[in-house]
């Protein structure tokens, strides 16, 4: 242990204690208790929090089988209206892009029969296969 002896009491230094092991003690105990406390405050605040609700309590989906909000119709491309070349549209006098269609589209309108690209990995030759 370093000690420095000023008159007849000796000294000790924080290299002392440090070097016997005993601030490496005290240290440890200090987290430990942070920890124990952190510990103890979260088990306190989850405790405080209202319990989660049982199965009777959760909300149910309607009988129908759609989603609520949800609307499923076939649309097709709206006509792009005529100007004379003088007047540019606007945006406000356009349509939506789309309207509604009443006759669902046929097997060869609904598959894609462009050129596959492939995908990393797929094994494809790539673009123009």
């Amino acid at each position: 242990m370093n000690t420095f002896l000023v008159g007849s009491d000796p000294v000790t230094t924080v290299a002392g204690v440090w070097q016997s092991g005993l601030a490496q003690v005290l240290g440890g105990l200090v987290l430990v208790l942070v920890l124990i406390g952190a510990f103890w405050l979260g088990s306190y605040l989850r405790n405080r929090e209202s319990r989660p609700p049982s199965p009777e309590e959760q909300p149910h989906r309607p009988e129908s089988d759609a989603i609520p909000g949800e609307m499923t119709e076939y649309r097709r491309p709206a006509e792009m209206p005529r100007t004379d070349g003088e007047h540019r549209l606007m945006p406000y006098q356009l349509k939506d892009g789309s309207e509604p269609n009443p006759e669902p589209p046929s097997e060869e309108k609904r598959k894609w029969g462009g050129i596959s690209s492939g995908g990393f990995g797929s094994g494809g030759t790539g673009h123009g296969d």
